[in-house]
């Protein structure tokens, strides 16, 4: 996040998530709206008086909450892979989660301590040293094999799909779990992951606990005096790439931006698909009163003295008020435990005075 959904943070000259150089110029910004979606899909404690607490800080948004007890596993279960195969898991001794909400539900669910290896996505602080066996989706089938994993989770955007196969043809058990694409999915990933792991009571305790504080979240947006929703446009920005694109209704920011008590100015604009090329008309017509941008987007355009020179942005009432919303890479569009973070940093950009480009 979808890119998981999963967005690997990259430095301002390569792509969402893929680790590659893009096409320059808008006609290659236009061609990597596709990949730039796929890739986006791919980004506390225990108990009933720990679900009600207020959302963590952005300084918090480095780190996952475990639930308070470690689950004890039970052992064997077989469950269905969103790719049609059934799997049979017999140990969680060493788990390989392919990208980095995968990683962030497992660890969260305490089982940080039998993971052997990360997603370049991973980026929370309990993962950081983990060794690294993909870049973005592209999972090195060796390097995974080398850690002798007994459980290998991934989703529908992983590959490519020779090293899928060859990881299976070991004899590795392997999960895939279908993205998320919007807030509703956040349970169901949730209970999967738990269901694949032996703990469908843990999931169960922790899918309750994100659900109640998101909910908490929600109750601290401020009413709407005049009656609007404000219009947020959700941009993808690698500035040295010269990769400028506005989210649509497929873009995965949807959901969030609609929680958060707001409009999705290039939805209701009209735009029915992920991605799509920034133009000035594009930009007039969604008239975005403030600009969703992942933290190195926004600083690989050199922050918002550089946002305000790409054609268009300066003529909007975001441009004009300066106004825009920024949250870190690998977790925005994520949705799993740490989506009420994201969200509390949306509500709280959102509705300041003036938002964080003043």
């Amino acid at each position: 996040m979808r890119i998981s959904q999963d967005f690997a943070p990259q430095g301002p000259d390569t792509g969402p998530a893929s680790g590659r150089r893009p096409a320059r110029g808008r006609a290659g910004a236009a061609l990597t709206a596709a990949v730039a979606f796929a890739l986006l899909l791919t980004g506390c404690g225990g108990g009933n008086d720990s679900a009600s607490k207020p959302a963590k800080s952005s300084a918090d948004a480095d780190r996952v909450e475990p639930l308070a007890a470690a689950p004890a596993p039970k052992l064997p279960v077989t469950v269905d892979s969103a790719d049609g195969k059934k799997v049979t898991i017999d140990s969680t001794d060493r788990i390989v989660p392919l990208t980095g909400s995968l990683s962030e539900i497992v660890f969260t669910l305490g089982f940080g301590k039998q993971v052997v290896a990360r997603d370049i996505t991973a980026t929370f602080e309990q993962a950081e040293k983990l060794p690294v066996v993909t870049r973005a989706h592209d999972v090195s089938a060796e390097s995974v094999l080398s850690l002798k994993p007994t459980v290998v989770l991934a989703d529908t955007t992983t590959g490519p799909r020779e090293a899928i196969d060859q990881i299976r043809d070991a004899g590795i058990p392997l999960v895939v779990v279908d993205p998320a694409k919007g807030l509703d999915d956040v349970g169901r990933r949730i209970d999967t992951v738990a269901e694949v792991l032996g703990v469908p009571a843990a999931g169960s305790e922790l899918k309750e606990r994100t659900e109640a504080r998101i909910a908490a979240v929600q109750k601290t947006i401020p009413d709407h005096t005049d009656g609007k929703k404000p219009r947020v446009a959700f941009l993808y920005l690698r500035g040295s790439a010269s990769v400028y694109l506005l989210g649509g209704a497929e873009s995965g920011a949807s959901s969030l931006l609609e929680a958060a008590g707001a409009v999705d100015a290039g939805k209701t604009s009209g735009l029915k698909k992920d991605f799509t090329a920034i133009t000035s008309e594009a930009l007039a017509k969604a008239a975005p009163d403030a600009i969703l941008l992942m933290t190195k987007g926004f600083d690989s355009v050199g922050g918002m003295d550089g946002l305000v020179k790409i054609p268009g942005i300066a003529e909007t009432p975001a441009g004009m008020d300066r106004r825009v919303v920024t949250v870190d890479d690998g977790v925005l569009l994520n949705y799993g435990p740490r989506t009420d973070r994201v969200l509390a940093e949306i509500v709280e950009q959102l509705y300041a005075k003036g938002g964080k480009g003043q």
